[in-house]
């Protein structure tokens, strides 16, 4: 049994987690693409029978409840230090020994800002905070897929729409970087949105584009690239831009196109599925309806319009269980709106279940998965009082279960073993986590006794 206590205690007071973590992993010769020093653990059972995952050892629950489901399982698994203070020491530098890890990646990240010492006997905000921007930037990612429900989200990264100061704005003809307050990648634009047309033709699911083409400069770039993609395939567009924001930008956007490779739309002459093309803001209300009305949907946004959306997403369902509640004992009836929301067929729970895919440029994909409100939780734990006198049930680590076997799954296809063994661990888990959740090291400890691990 490895002891979690002592490594949350050890975070909490700023102790030697590096060498707590160290000592309970060993390293490896494997390394991450360009960066021959980084420091990269392994753990599990390298049997040779399943491909390994990178996980990044970040904060909070995050930490201990990969730790905590990595021992568990027993998997091979590459580990790289990345906990906030261990970044600001780095200076994010660890963030680009993860973002270059050679396999399928797990990331972990915590809301909000975390404090860490600046090394002068004071306390500062980590730099990079999450590091999430930074991360995206040297991994190389163009997009992130979240589903949640009937709604798929793409969001184009790292991409921002804020310019709307034209004079300052310029696409570099020789890296396609959109140059305003910031630099967005027009090339990783590009692919993003081919990846969303090619979901949209694939799943038959409505495509929603959600932009600001005549409000932000990089939108505009976004909007037109996503319109010359169109030109010469199948799609039937419905709601329509005012103008055609190819024709707007053609000179920047030609800058990029000219970067891309030559076949870049080959076989996308056969594609086809409705597109709806509308502002940013107007998706809020629309997804609202799509999630009410069970339709199935990929939203296309940019990294911010699609933090909010997905933020959205994330949020809404219990609201609407609770608004069902109260018409329900307006009516009279005092109902279990969980599991009328189940009979109904709507799967979204809240934001602990929406995981996401970081797709890279090159070398396979980052799973990813934000816990908002790990610092507080684990903090009660440290506490001693997980329940807060009988008010809150104790954390569910069943995300890190879940969000494993995506990855696994991932970087193992085909591999019917694995997933069937998955299946099964997973269904041992619910066992154990009912409707009375354990302790987490209580139910660490019960999890441990139960599953076996892979290569026993």
């Amino acid at each position: 049994m490895i002891d979690l206590m002592s490594i949350a205690q050890t975070e909490a007071k700023g102790g030697d987690l590096f060498g707590t973590l160290e000592a309970l992993y060993k390293p490896t010769d494997v390394r991450p693409d360009g960066h021959p020093d980084a420091i990269v653990w392994q753990g599990g059972n390298f049997d040779g029978t399943v491909n390994p995952v990178a996980h990044s050892l970040t904060d909070a629950y995050a930490l201990i409840g990969t730790i905590a489901a990595a021992d568990i399982l027993g998997l091979p698994f590459y580990a790289v230090p990345m906990w906030s203070q261990y970044r600001h020491d780095t200076q994010l530098e660890c963030l680009s020994w993860f973002g270059n890890m050679p396999c399928t990646s797990i990331k972990w990240s915590t809301a909000g800002d975390a404090y860490v010492n600046d090394g002068k006997g004071g306390r500062v905000v980590v730099m990079g905070k999450s590091g999430n921007a930074p991360l995206r930037t040297q991994a190389g990612v163009y997009c992130n897929v979240r589903p949640y429900g009937p709604i798929t989200a793409v969001r184009c990264m790292p991409c921002l729409p804020y310019s709307q100061n034209r004079p300052k704005f310029d696409v570099d003809s020789k890296t396609g970087l959109i140059h305003s307050e910031m630099n967005s990648p027009g090339i990783q634009m590009a692919y993003a949105n081919r990846l969303f047309l090619k979901m949209v033709h694939e799943t038959g699911k409505i495509g929603r584009v959600a932009m600001k083409p005549t409000q932000a400069m990089e939108d505009g770039i976004n909007a037109g690239l996503h319109a010359w993609l169109l030109e010469g395939t199948q799609f039937e567009v419905g709601r329509k831009y005012a103008v055609n924001p190819f024709e707007e930008h053609r000179e920047n956007i030609e800058k990029i196109i000219a970067l891309l490779p030559s076949d870049f739309k080959k076989g996308m002459e056969s594609w086809g599925g409705r597109i709806e093309q509308h502002i940013a803001d107007t998706n809020y209300g629309l997804l609202l309806w799509d999630l009410i009305e069970q339709r199935d949907c990929v939203v296309l946004a940019t990294d911010l319009d699609g933090d909010r959306l997905t933020d959205l997403m994330a949020d809404v369902s219990d609201p609407l269980r609770d608004f069902g509640k109260k018409v329900a004992k307006h009516l009279g009836h005092d109902v279990d709106m969980s599991q009328i929301w189940s009979d109904m067929g709507y799967t979204t729970g809240n934001g602990r279940d929406m995981t996401s895919v970081m797709h890279r440029m090159s070398g396979p994909a980052i799973h990813e998965q934000t816990l908002g409100s790990a610092d507080a939780m684990l903090l009660r734990l440290l506490d001693g009082d997980e329940s807060m006198g009988g008010t809150k049930q104790p954390y569910d680590p069943r995300i890190h279960f879940v969000l494993m076997r995506d990855a696994y799954l991932d970087a193992n296809q085909g591999n019917e073993k694995v997933k069937i063994w998955f299946d099964n661990a997973l269904s041992t888990f619910d066992s154990i986590y009912g409707q009375t959740r354990p302790g987490f090291i209580e139910g660490y400890k019960a999890l441990k006794q139960a599953i076996t691990p892979w290569g026993s």
